[in-house]
């Protein structure tokens, strides 16, 4: 019997060009899926008071915080941008994810607190500090995954 063999249900193989896409998929099927059942869900009613004219149809409502909103896609692109950027510094050692998680939930934080004081401020730089060391430290070093 042959236990390295590609046949064994013992063995696994991971394509590593590919294995990074496997959860950003489950993801993108989960969110689709909800977004689904929010349009089967609501949808209707929804597009019955726009054609009566009791709600009109906008891009934006009046009152949304355009500021956090553009804030955190602006953030989100510098992100993923800056991991791939010190990942490729160092690769295959996570580096990206902890580096480049520090500065991005800091701001995303202070993007989000109301009223900055000296006590705010602490507990977002705490925060922002130990959060993505133990997730980098969790995921990398004890589970052994690969973070950019």
């Amino acid at each position: 019997m042959n236990t390295t063999g590609s046949g064994s249900i013992f063995s696994v193989v991971v394509d590593f060009d590919t294995s990074h896409l496997f959860f950003p998929t489950i993801i993108l099927w989960l969110l689709g899926l909800l977004g689904l059942a929010i349009l089967i869900q609501r949808g209707p009613a929804f597009y019955r008071a726009v054609a009566s004219g009791e709600r009109k149809l906008r891009f934006f409502e009046p009152e949304a915080d355009k500021v956090r909103l553009f804030g955190t896609l602006g953030l989100m692109v510098i992100y993923f941008i800056g991991m791939d950027y010190v990942g490729r510094l160092f690769p295959n050692m996570g580096y990206g994810f902890w580096f480049v998680s520090i500065p991005f939930l800091f701001a995303l934080s202070c993007l989000y607190a109301h009223g900055i004081d000296k006590r705010k401020l602490t507990y977002i730089s705490l925060n922002a500090l130990i959060a993505p060391t133990f997730a980098w430290f969790v995921l990398s070093e004890l589970f052994n995954v690969t973070l950019p």
